[in-house]
């Protein structure tokens, strides 16, 4: 009890630096962890060691920009399966001194040689073995984002008070000093081994002859400690047109990748505009395409307030959760793909009317086939097909100033493409792409037309970084990981705190369900009350049981009468180990 009081202190004050393998001598950690309160600020992250590596750079004057970054740096060493330097993401900014919101896109492109048909089945060869194409591999390596994205956050709303190298290493000494291999990471691992073992860096995590990662045991990666005080001395130059740049083309393509270094210098960030809408009195301010989160969670919540206004806990609520979700993945099939190569309809799919008249297609007593959803005479051009993210991580950042950053980081499906270059795991983001009309990808999501590969093009996302506003106010910082389950479980965990009166930490606790449409099955976790599930089956759910969903983290922020900010309720999920850290 003595070590845990010192480890609760730790954290609330965010220094020293912790042993940190302390934190993971109890497995699994204690609720009272992964949930706190503070009223300067907080950060929390699915990790703890990341997230005290943002709390270190907010304790020394820095703010939610330069807390982000160091945050997201540590998550790339502690959490390898999820993020780093070598994939790429979304961030939503509010910005405290003009009240304006950024949407910062920094996900990964397909390079130039990308073609439509790459990823098709050929030559006789299965579905199984195309996919196995996308996921593992150079070819399946989009040009990465991330360098450039945290550069740019830093250089647009950085404090200046904090020196990138600095920022950068808390990240750096992680990975040079050793950190104690997570649950995550081991359990992962163990399906991954086989693909892992011929790389230098993440063959060395396995013990001689395991066939996982043993957790606990301590990890270190010099190479990435050097990556990463590049990018503190140097920022993304080297990444793109430098020493580490040219690493990248030759690892790549000696592994059968098509990435070049007229690829690289290419990547740009993009500054786009959030989408927003006003739902169960809120402005919820969300992710743009190419993220299908955002018009999805718009969707769900613009049918749920038309179903259920005063929503409660019950079969009933959550079948009508289920039901909200299915309309939105399947525009995500029809519709989504990048802005900057083909036309989405996100205003017309969001039109009042339109909502109104797949709100009329609900039954409280039956579940609908997602067909069931379509707009009667709804015309949006041509449509090519109909049906057809789990390594990732989020971070929710409140600094002294109010500043508020939601980020999503991922190097898609756990440990990406299974090789790393210059310490750097490699994304396999292509299988995000539709391989083929109508094909699904890793996630069972059903790909389109629209979101087929091609040069320069990035590919559709679930990740749902999201800031929910009451009046020009800030109230609510909410995201998560976990491929097409992203979206679900972030909106359930922000209505939990929001309309169902959960604190952050009861709200992350609180057991999920899932539902994409296609497959047409409901998923839910283990510990969903039993009599929830028989209402559920009851209404012609087809159900499955998971043991988790998704992985989320929040931040509630409280405030006095005159808007001044009072306490803010930091939550990391338990389902990832996560706990927050602030002061």
């Amino acid at each position: 009890m003595r070590r845990l009081a010192l480890l609760l202190l730790v954290l609330a004050i965010a220094a020293p630096w912790p042993d940190a393998r302390a934190y993971y001598e109890e497995v699994p950690p204690e609720p009272a962890r992964h949930a706190v309160r503070f009223t300067e600020y907080a950060v929390a992250a699915d990790s703890p060691l990341a997230s005290l590596a943002g709390a270190e750079i907010l304790a020394q004057g820095g703010n939610a920009a330069d807390a982000v970054v160091a945050t997201a740096l540590a998550l790339g060493v502690v959490s390898p399966a999820s993020s780093g330097l070598g994939g790429g993401g979304f961030a939503l900014y509010y910005r405290a001194s003009d009240r304006s919101v950024t949407f910062v896109d920094f996900r990964e492109e397909a390079p130039a040689a990308a073609t439509p048909d790459m990823f098709a089945r050929r030559d006789g060869n299965t579905d199984q073995v195309a996919q196995q194409r996308s996921q593992v591999g150079g070819l399946a390596v989009g040009v990465p984002g991330e360098p450039l994205g945290l550069e740019t956050l830093l250089t647009r709303f950085g404090s200046g008070r904090v020196q990138r190298r600095r920022i950068a290493e808390p990240a750096a000494r992680l990975a040079q000093e050793g950190w104690p291999a997570s649950r995550y990471t081991s359990m992962y691992s163990g399906f991954t081994a086989a693909t892992m073992r011929d790389d230098r860096v993440l063959g060395a995590f396995f013990p001689p002859g395991a066939a996982q990662i043993t957790a606990g045991d301590t990890l270190h990666n010099a190479a990435l400690a050097r990556t990463i005080r590049s990018f503190g001395a140097q920022g993304s130059a080297p990444f793109y047109r430098g020493a580490i740049a040219r690493s990248i083309v030759r690892e790549v393509g000696r592994r059968g990748g098509s990435i070049t270094l007229a690829d690289l210098a290419a990547y740009r960030v993009v500054e786009r505009t959030p989408l927003e809408g006003e739902r169960f009195g809120r402005r919820w301010v969300v992710a743009p395409p190419p993220s299908a989160g955002g018009f999805t969670m718009l969707e769900s919540l613009g049918l749920l307030e038309r179903w259920l206004p005063h929503p409660r806990e019950g079969a009933r609520f959550r079948h009508a959760l289920a039901e909200s979700w299915k309309g939105g993945f399947r525009d995500r099939a029809l519709y989504a793909g990048d802005p900057d190569h083909v036309s989405v309809p996100v205003d017309r799919m969001l039109e009042p009317t339109r909502l109104d008249m797949r709100a009329l297609r609900f039954d409280r007593f039956a579940a609908r086939a997602m067909s069931d959803y379509d707009v009667p005479g709804e015309s949006f051009g041509d449509v090519d097909a109909m049906p057809r993210d789990q390594g990732t991580s989020h971070v929710c950042v409140v600094d002294r100033e109010g500043n508020v950053m939601s980020l999503t980081t991922t190097v898609n499906l756990p440990f990406g493409a299974r090789f790393t270059v210059e310490g750097m795991v490699m994304n396999d983001e292509m299988d995000d792409f539709a391989r083929e009309l109508g094909a699904a990808n890793a996630f069972g999501l059903p790909g389109g037309g629209a979101n087929l590969p091609g040069p320069g093009r990035r590919p559709v996302s679930t990740m749902s970084p999201t800031i929910v506003f009451e009046g020009d106010r800030p109230i609510l910082c909410v995201g998560g990981s976990g491929g097409s389950r992203i979206v679900t479980a972030a909106e359930q965990v922000a209505i939990f705190q929001l309309l169902l009166g959960d604190d952050a930490g009861a709200a992350v606790v609180r057991p999920r369900i899932h539902h994409q449409g296609m497959p047409a099955t409901l998923s839910y976790e283990a510990n969903l009350d039993p009599r929830i599930v028989s209402g559920l089956v009851v209404r012609g759910h087809q159900v499955a049981s998971v043991e988790t969903s998704a992985n989320v983290q929040t931040i509630r922020i409280h405030r006095d009468a005159d808007g001044a900010i009072t306490s803010l309720d930091a939550a990391s999920d338990l389902r990832k180990d996560g706990a927050p850290a602030g002061h």
